[in-house]
């Protein structure tokens, strides 16, 4: 048995040398990150009117680098595990590297949503929805590969439970956020096609919340029964963040997408879904202070050692920062407002922090490192 520094240690020993052969999975994290940004903003945070222009600019300007990331990642992801499969599947049997390959299918839902937003301020009108219909389907597709997989290789091995960290709730918060890529098509295909879509952004929102419990329970039985993980893996407690905030936005959209199909149960519905995103939302208020105080608790130890995990900081905050101005405007409430302006700006700094380590990183060759 060993411990979690030591199994991070022994993996970085292992990755063959070669920048394709060693691509690391959690590239696809800058384009979650990045496109959650860009939505935040574009929600113009605050609704202060003198802000709406140059916030919706600067939105699509980071959704337009999202976008061209998520092209870029997706041809060498690709092209890796064509060219080297052994590499690509030793990573996706490893507990920590593992869940890292649901970021591709979480950056293909993350694309759907920007180019439903804001696609048609830097795309042509008709490119939009054949490019929204093709990266929300590849991306429930892929979801639900990656969740089933990772969790077999899980069940039919023998993993350290030290070993469980914050990324497992990667492959259930994909599931999650799958809704919010099909949704948007519903308008745009017939009658018995929309009614199916609907049924299936449902049940995928099932697959990702159950997963979610399950997993948030070893997360937790984990972090009471054994010391905390190895400070390489202190991002990943964030995470947590993720399901909470993309769960809430996708029970909204749910609520308000389904209603036609329920006639003159919408109304109850739309309730139902308001309140149970309410409740979701609120053990997000625990699971922020909780990720923040031992983010602290870290930082008094030592400066964390940077690698690509950092950008688990990112992408749950900014579902977070999101659902809680959607929550915000469906409650009429100026108070959760400032609060979902609060959140925005700690992801703002949490981007720009990342950002800035990303680059110098491929600057000096230290994010090519693993």
């Amino acid at each position: 048995m060993v411990d979690g520094a030591q199994a991070v240690a022994a993996r970085q020993e292992v990755v063959p040398v070669g920048r394709l052969r060693s691509l690391h999975p959690g590239w696809f994290g800058s384009v979650m990150g990045t496109g959650i940004l860009a939505l935040a903003l574009l929600k113009n945070p605050g609704e202060a009117a003198v802000l709406a222009t140059p916030l919706h600019d600067l939105g699509v300007a980071l959704a337009v680098v999202a976008v061209a990331l998520a092209a870029v990642f997706t041809v060498a992801s690709l092209a890796r595990w064509v060219a080297h499969p052994d590499a690509a599947l030793a990573d996706l049997r490893h507990p920590v590297a593992g869940p890292l390959f649901g970021l591709f299918p979480g950056g293909l839902a993350v694309v759907a949503v920007l180019l439903t937003t804001a696609g048609r301020s830097f795309l042509p009108e008709g490119a939009v929805l054949p490019l929204v219909a093709a990266s929300g389907l590849a991306a429930a597709s892929l979801g639900l590969v990656v969740a089933v997989v990772f969790t077999y290789l899980l069940f039919t091995g023998e993993t350290d439970a030290r070993l469980v960290n914050g990324g497992w709730l990667i492959p259930p918060v994909i599931n999650i956020i799958v809704p919010l890529a099909l949704l948007p098509l519903l308008p745009h295909v017939g009658a018995g096609t929309a009614r199916l879509l609907a049924a299936v952004s449902w049940a995928y929102f099932g697959v990702g919340f159950f997963l979610f419990v399950l997993v948030v329970s070893m997360i937790h039985d984990r972090l009471v029964l054994h010391p905390l993980p190895p400070a390489a893996l202190a991002p990943s407690l964030w995470i947590l963040l993720g399901p909470v905030g993309a769960g809430s936005l996708s029970l909204l959209g749910l609520g308000q997408a389904s209603g036609s199909f329920f006639r003159e149960a919408a109304p109850a519905l739309a309730a139902v879904a308001l309140v149970a995103v309410t409740a979701l939302w609120g053990f997000g208020i625990w699971a922020l202070a909780a990720a923040a105080s031992l983010l602290v608790r870290y930082l008094r130890q030592g400066p964390l050692p940077y690698s690509l995990g950092w950008w688990g900081f990112t992408f749950p905050v900014g579902a977070y920062a999101v659902a809680t101005l959607s929550l915000a405007r469906a409650w009429q409430s100026s108070a959760l407002e400032y609060a979902g302006v609060a959140l925005v700006v700690l992801l703002a700094v949490f981007w720009a922090v990342v950002a800035v380590r990303t680059v110098a990183g491929l600057a000096t060759g230290e994010v090519w490192r693993r």
